[in-house]
C-alpha cells in the first residue's frame, strides 16, 4: 500500500570558494576517509541504506553490486565516509563532471545526527569540490530529507536556484 505526498525539491549551488561559510570544527574522535575500489561500492551501499532509511531514499534500493560499482568506482567520483572510532556514521558522494562538482548524496546515520557533524562534513565536502577544480558546486534536497538539511546547506553559503514541486509515492 502506498500514498502520494507533495514534495518540494530545492536545487542549490555555490559558485565561488569565497561563498563558503565554514562550520566550526567539532571536537571528537572523527575523521573523513576516502573510500576506494570495491570498498567504495560497499560503503556507498551501506551508508545509502543507513542514512536514507529514515528519509525515504528509494532510488538505489534495488541495485546490485555491479550498479554500486558503476556509480561510485569511476573517474570523477569520490566517496567519503565520516568515521568515529573506526565506524562509518556519515558520508558524501561527490561527482565532478565538466567542472561542476555535484554532491549527489550527503548525510548522517542516526547516531551522528544532532551533534554538529553535518555542518563540519558539508564544509569538508565543499572544500574538496573546490580542491578538485570545480567552477561550481551543486546539490539538491527535498522536503522528505531531514529537517536540518536545507538550513545546513543555506548556512554554509549555498543558495536555492530553483524548486520543483512533485508528488512521490511512499509506503503507508
Amino acid at each position: 500500500m502506498t500514498r502520494r505526498v507533495p514534495v518540494n525539491v530545492s536545487h542549490l549551488e555555490m559558485t565561488a570558494p569565497g561563498e563558503l561559510r565554514p562550520a566550526p570544527v567539532v571536537a571528537g574522535n572523527h575523521r573523513l576517509q576516502l573510500e576506494r575500489g570495491a570498498a567504495a561500492a560497499e560503503a556507498a551501499e551501506e551508508m545509502y541504506r543507513r542514512v536514507g532509511a529514515g528519509w525515504h531514499w528509494r532510488d538505489r534500493l534495488k541495485w546490485d553490486r555491479a550498479d554500486w560499482s558503476e556509480a561510485v568506482v569511476r573517474e570523477g567520483v569520490e566517496l567519503w565516509t565520516l568515521r568515529e572510532q573506526g565506524n562509518a556514521i556519515g558520508y558524501f558522494e561527490l561527482d565532478l563532471v565538466d567542472g561542476v562538482a555535484e554532491i549527489r548524496y550527503f548525510g548522517l546515520a542516526p547516531e551522528g545526527i544532532g551533534r554538529g557533524l553535518g555542518g563540519w562534513m558539508l564544509t569538508r565536502a565543499v572544500e574538496r569540490g573546490w580542491e578538485l577544480g570545480a567552477s561550481r558546486i551543486v546539490l539538491n534536497t527535498c522536503t522528505l530529507d531531514g529537517p536540518a538539511a536545507l538550513p545546513n546547506y543555506l548556512a554554509r553559503g549555498f543558495r536555492v536556484v530553483s524548486v520543483d514541486h512533485q508528488e512521490r509515492e511512499l509506503p503507508e
